[in-house]
């Protein structure tokens, strides 16, 4: 959710919800999005296009990917060989001990 601005008209000065602009997509409701489906399919009305999604920003991805690829060899390996031991009984532990 987005704060779009502070109402100076309030004592308390409250944030304002600016609601996200949905008009462009298509209705939740089943029937009414078969009559759009059908509706663009004969070129009645203009075709939705979805929503775009907010691009990531590659550097940080690749940074992700980066410490995410070495992550669990690079903690095994900082790791005493006992205290390994204990992590590897303890998940063990809490595996048996699920109940189906």
């Amino acid at each position: 959710m987005k704060f779009s601005k502070v109402d100076i008209k309030s004592p308390v000065g409250i944030l304002v919800a600016a609601m996200p602009d949905r008009s462009k997509t298509r209705p939740r409701d089943p029937n009414e999005l078969a009559h759009r489906i059908f509706l663009e399919s004969i070129g009645e009305v203009e075709k939705t296009d979805p929503p775009d999604a907010t691009p990531k920003n590659p550097h940080a991805v690749a940074l992700g990917r980066m410490g995410g690829l070495k992550g669990g060899a690079a903690r095994a390996a900082a790791l005493a060989p006992k205290k390994r031991s204990q992590i590897a009984a303890k998940a063990a532990k809490a595996r048996w001990d699920k109940k189906p």
